[in-house]
């Protein structure tokens, strides 16, 4: 993800003063909302990096502030890399909301070199515990036995899922260094509704910081999201306390706090980024698991290719289904007008099935 940094000073020095003064307007490719042409409309104006993030601050801000999405949300953000353009965004911009956690390899760099006076970022994920990332699954199949533990033990929230619970394996059994991707934890944090509310509140202390003229009506408009993320929090737990089993196969490692906050145990193919292709002992060791488990459903995601997925599901005589990460909506998300709340259930509905065949 950082491949291009030393690129960025060279070719950002050479357009930079061009990007602050006329950057122009690209057509919106966003999630929710249109991007709304900047300052003239006198409100704050909030960058936000990916779609989680862009749905979060507009709830928080509701009609006091413009917020635009920069990485389109039918792009995998995981290898999106900022135009001279979208650097001129964030420098014109009141506030850049992001993630954090290694999800936005670019902000660092944009952050350390922005010469705006009037720009505040607020790091969503800042204060929350993180977890370690899995690393390339050489041992995938190894790991996963924690499928045990996880039966043994459902009291719904001390579960460690197969990344956290693989982090002790990787600290004893392999020396030799693996490219994370994140810097070594895991970024999905968005994927819990719990930590999505910490989250939410994140955005709400930033954006009074910004404008404390508005404090009650952000308070409010984050109460009134928060209220729906702890109802969701709640479906989770009601509907995935008491399933037949506890672990599931995903395409990619984005489910780990999700699984931690749910007693579950996820077994990813792959790494933390989707993009990551498997090594052969990896996905002898996740069909070796299915088959001991009697697993019956695959997960793919959208925005990146479901072959793997499939090619194990094939294997097994598995079916395949959707568990989507969020890190993007489809042009089928967008014209269905769902939002993070709507595919979160979505997502509920498919691990409700999943882990009671």
């Amino acid at each position: 993800m950082k491949k291009w940094i030393p690129a960025i000073s060279a070719l950002t020095m050479a357009v930079f003063a061009v990007s602050l003064t006329g950057c122009g307007q690209k057509k919106a490719e966003e999630a929710a909302k249109p991007a709304v042409s900047g300052a003239a409309s006198g409100k704050l104006q909030i960058e936000a990096s990916f779609y989680p993030m862009y749905e979060f601050a507009s709830q928080v801000a509701g009609d006091l502030a413009d917020v635009h999405l920069l990485i389109p949300a039918s792009v995998e953000p995981h290898d999106w890399e900022p135009t001279p353009q979208d650097i001129g965004k964030i420098e014109q911009a009141d506030v850049l909301v992001y993630n954090g956690a290694g999800m936005e390899g670019w902000v660092e760099q944009i952050l350390a070199s922005s010469n705006s006076g009037k720009l505040s970022a607020v790091e969503a994920s800042k204060g929350l515990e993180l977890m370690e990332g899995a690393d390339d699954h050489e041992h995938a199949g190894e790991a996963h036995d924690h499928h045990d533990d996880a039966e043994a033990n459902k009291d719904g929230h001390e579960h460690h899922d197969e990344a956290g619970a693989h982090k002790e394996e990787h600290d004893h059994e392999h020396d030799h260094d693996h490219d994370h991707n994140h810097g070594g934890l895991d970024p999905h944090v968005w994927l819990s509704p719990k930590l999505a509310i910490q989250e939410v509140r994140n955005i709400e202390a930033a954006l009074i910081a910004k404008a404390p003229e508005h404090k009650d009506q952000f308070t409010k408009n984050a109460n009134a999201y928060a209220a729906k993320l702890e109802q969701l929090d709640e479906d989770y737990r009601k509907a995935l306390e008491n399933t037949k089993r506890k672990d599931f196969i995903t395409q990619h490692a984005a489910f780990g706090y999700l699984a931690k906050t749910y007693g579950l145990s996820q077994v990813p193919i792959a790494g933390l980024s989707p993009e990551q292709e498997p090594s052969a002992s990896a996905m002898t060791g996740v069909v070796k698991f299915a088959k001991e488990h009697q697993v019956k459903t695959i997960f793919f995601e959208t925005l990146v290719s479901s072959q793997v997925a499939e090619t194990i599901a094939k294997e097994i005589g598995a079916k395949t289904d959707v568990l989507n990460p969020l890190e993007g909506l489809t042009e089928e998300d967008q014209a269905n007008h769902l939002d993070y709340i709507a595919v979160m259930r979505k997502n509920l509905e498919a691990l409700k099935a999943a882990l009671n065949e």
